[in-house]
């Protein structure tokens, strides 16, 4: 995995932390940690997209994994009920979010630029 996948992946980390803190956040100590985890997701993904990932596959998979990760940790540590169908949603969202990392070029192939 190329450096810039994994600040990808490293912010979307920090994006479940922070969507799970706008829920759970209620002191300075919790809040500013929120705030903390917002500011080194968002500073990761604008690395990677810096670094020549094309915004929108980037986006995605930030978010899709985001969102995967808040579901798993929701169910897991705070007690969201467990269902089958939000299983097999997230499976289809990898999938979908996977397939676009596999069809993306990292920005540094040059084929078909004039």
């Amino acid at each position: 995995m190329n450096r810039s996948w994994l600040y990808v992946f490293i912010g979307a980390c920090f994006e479940v932390l922070w969507v799970i803190g706008l829920k759970h956040s209620n002191d300075l100590v919790t809040w500013s940690g929120t705030i903390l985890a917002i500011a080194l997701s968002f500073a990761l993904l604008i690395r990677a997209i810096a670094l020549k990932l094309p915004v929108g596959t980037a986006y995605a998979v930030f978010t899709g994994l985001g969102t995967t990760g808040t579901v798993l940790t929701e169910m897991i540590f705070f007690g969201e009920n467990f269902s089958f169908i939000k299983i097999t949603l997230i499976a289809v969202l990898l999938t979908g979010v996977i397939g676009l990392k596999m069809v993306t070029t990292d920005g540094n192939d040059k084929r078909g630029v004039s």
